[in-house]
């Protein structure tokens, strides 16, 4: 029989070294060796190449037969949202984030109840059997039908799909397993990237819908390979604080769906539990205007969501003014207020500014820039905003106000919750006035929008 042989490979020459160490003889690199699977030994070829025609065949695009994606749903709306409508047979979801945030209990939920209708696998690799039936009961999920595995060897894990032949599968987490063709310890890049890999094709080759819950490093990124995210089909992170009652779940990656879709969670005694309405979240709802405070509308994935954009304005004591957002890029706010100083007249040099998506949403968007230049200039000036306004667009360097994606949708989620006036973009105005609850104010450039305030 021909000897299984180790070989390490560097990341950045790809040079094939015999052995591991610690410095790469080609290119002097450090710490960039990594273990490559055990090869067999040279030998007796198993196949033989003649140079005649394979089994693979070139098609055209039209030769291949269109078919829908077949889905079943997870019985939780709101992770079925993420999904973009669903799991997919044969998929492989990466579910990230912080430790304690959630991720061990939305993935029992969604088993418990995906187990009374289709055969339901949970690999634990990081708890005990019976910490995660304590879990269960203390939830108190139906738990009648879902299989168990206490299992970190990939080798075995595929072995008891095989015979059990689940259509939903967890590994919790993937940074625990490792497979017996690899010497290093479980966790390692090689380890991580090789385990994936056998699971992925677990996944495609037996319809398996397989969710790996993954760490996070102190940045917030998945911890591993970056080529991790790219094996799999969806990816997702739960953002939120741990000391907090709501958690978000958003999509990064989702080759079955829109990415930057949202999920909202708020946990409880029994759990995470969906939120119906989010937009409630993420507004104060304060009796009387407060100064600082502007209502605007976010679009994320698919659903336009009401986000209140809070600023605060004081005289800055030191030598350098503080800039600080929470939920809005940091960059962004400091281009607002050079636009704001240059185009609106208001000099902000000597003023600590302060901005605050309320809810712990992250804004990634550019049509929050309005939003911020009035919650500012309301901070600064002290001068409430009604409450019953909504403001979104996007600012210019020249000062101009440019429009935003699905303009009529934000204003008929607005109307729903009763708003009166709205400052948008001119480019935003709607052709045909379906919205006659509410005030439109089209404005093209920031002065237009402060003589409208």
């Amino acid at each position: 029989m021909a000897r299984a042989l180790s070989q390490f490979q560097c990341r950045e020459c790809a040079s094939i070294l015999p052995k591991w160490s610690g410095q790469c003889p080609d290119c002097k690199s450090w710490n960039s060796i990594e273990e490559l699977p055990a090869i067999a030994s040279p030998g007796k070829p198993t196949t033989t190449w003649h140079g005649g025609s394979t089994s693979t065949k070139v098609l055209t695009l039209n030769e291949i037969p269109g078919a829908d994606t077949p889905r079943f749903s997870s019985n939780i709306g709101e992770l079925d949202r993420v999904l973009g409508g669903g799991l997919v047979q044969g998929s492989v979801i990466l579910l990230g984030g912080d430790p304690g945030i959630g991720k061990s209990t939305i993935l029992l939920q969604c088993l418990t109840l995906i187990s009374q209708q289709h055969n339901a696998l949970y690999v634990t690799g990081e708890e005990s059997p019976q910490q995660v039936s304590m879990r269960a009961q203390r939830l108190k999920l139906p738990n009648q039908h879902l299989k168990l595995l206490s299992s970190t060897c990939v080798e075995e894990i595929i072995a008891q799909a095989n015979t059990n032949k689940p259509a939903v599968m967890v590994i919790d987490s993937i940074q625990t397993t490792f497979t017996n063709s690899l010497q290093s310890a479980p966790g390692s890049v090689s380890q991580i990237r090789e385990s994936t890999a056998m699971l992925v094709r677990l996944a495609k080759q037996s319809n398996i819908t397989i969710f790996l819950v993954g760490h996070v490093t102190k940045e917030g990124q998945l911890a591993g390979p970056r080529v991790l995210e790219h094996m799999v089909d969806t990816v997702l992170y739960f953002e939120g604080d741990s000391s907090t009652r709501y958690r978000v779940i958003r999509a990064v990656k989702n080759r079955f769906g829109a990415v930057n879709e949202l999920g909202i969670f708020a946990m409880t005694d029994e759990g995470l539990k969906q939120v119906s309405n989010p937009s409630a979240i993420f507004l104060s709802h304060h009796e009387q205007p407060v100064s600082g405070s502007v209502i605007m509308v976010s679009r994320e994935g698919t659903r336009p969501i009401l986000v209140e954009i809070q600023a605060l304005v004081t005289e800055s004591h030191a030598g350098h003014p503080r800039r600080i957002s929470v939920g809005l890029e940091s960059n962004r706010l400091a281009m607002l207020l050079a636009i704001l100083q240059r185009h609106g007249g208001m000099p902000l040099y000597d003023q600590d500014v302060f901005i605050n998506a309320v809810g712990g949403v992250r804004i990634a968007e550019t049509g929050a820039d309005l939003a911020v230049i009035l919650a500012i200039l309301s901070s600064y000036r002290d001068r409430p905003v009604s409450n019953r306004l909504l403001v979104f667009g996007e600012v210019g360097l020249s000062g101009e106000i440019r429009p935003v994606p699905n303009g009529e949708e934000r204003l008929r989620e607005a109307s729903k919750h009763g708003f009166e006036t709205a400052i948008i973009p001119k480019a935003n105005m709607p052709k045909r006035n379906t919205i006659k609850s509410m005030k439109l104010i089209p404005v093209s450039h920031l002065a237009e929008t402060l003589d409208a305030l």
